[in-house]
């Protein structure tokens, strides 16, 4: 049962950290702040950019929290936040 806890953790905590780091960075084919705040403006989420990069920080700060184990409740509830 830990042992899957653990690959749960990991596997989790790697694709919220890799969707946080495309918002950022534009990573593994994203489309960086600029481009995801354009996105969040065209849904009304004014600025755009600022929200995206609050966005990419909760997740990928959350995600890499998870991985590690690491304050646990606050990464899952940072990494789902919507």
């Amino acid at each position: 049962m830990k042992l899957f806890i653990l690959v749960s953790r990991l596997i989790l905590g790697g694709l919220f950290f890799g969707h946080g780091a495309q918002k950022l960075f534009g990573w593994f084919g994203g489309y960086g702040p600029d481009g995801t705040g354009g996105f969040f403006e065209s849904l009304g989420l004014r600025p755009g950019r600022q929200h995206a990069m609050t966005a990419g920080a909760a997740e990928a700060g959350g995600g890499a929290l998870l991985a590690a184990g690491l304050a646990t409740p606050a990464a899952a509830a940072a990494s789902t936040r919507r």
